[in-house]
């Protein structure tokens, strides 16, 4: 049985997507803990956020129009916190802070959430994580 995903998308997240990856390329998430925009999903040109021991993938997010999923990296210490949720990227108009890639279109990505059922938990519980060391 295959896994439940640890994230998803909206169809708005993706149109905008789409659109950032044809002005700059490949991307990538990150999800850090913290306040302010620290508590966000980043999103960067692929490789411009190095990622490290301590991060793990949560995913990847397939978008039929692009031909590179985009990774969606947490660190570790948030993803300990976050591991029974279930995130779907979603972007609303309002400017953020930081160097997220969707700044300039006036928009900012944002995580709503929900806890995995019994069911999913019960297959994700175990499952192994990559984690930015591997």
């Amino acid at each position: 049985m295959a896994l439940p995903s640890r994230v998803d998308l909206t169809p708005a997240a993706a149109e905008l997507l789409v659109k950032l990856s044809k002005i700059n390329g490949p991307l990538m998430f990150h999800q850090s803990g913290g306040c302010c925009d620290g508590s966000s999903p980043m999103c960067y040109l692929k490789g411009e956020f190095r990622v490290g021991g301590a991060d793990v993938l949560i995913g990847e997010l397939k978008i039929a129009e692009l031909a590179e999923a985009i990774q969606v990296w947490m660190s570790a210490e948030q993803f300990e916190y976050w591991k029974h949720t279930h995130l779907t990227i979603d972007v609303v108009v309002g400017r953020g802070g930081g160097f997220s890639l969707e700044s300039p279109e006036g928009k900012r990505f944002l995580i709503r959430s929900r806890l995995f059922t019994d069911q999913e938990w019960a297959l994700l519980e175990n499952s192994p994580v990559l984690t930015g060391a591997e």
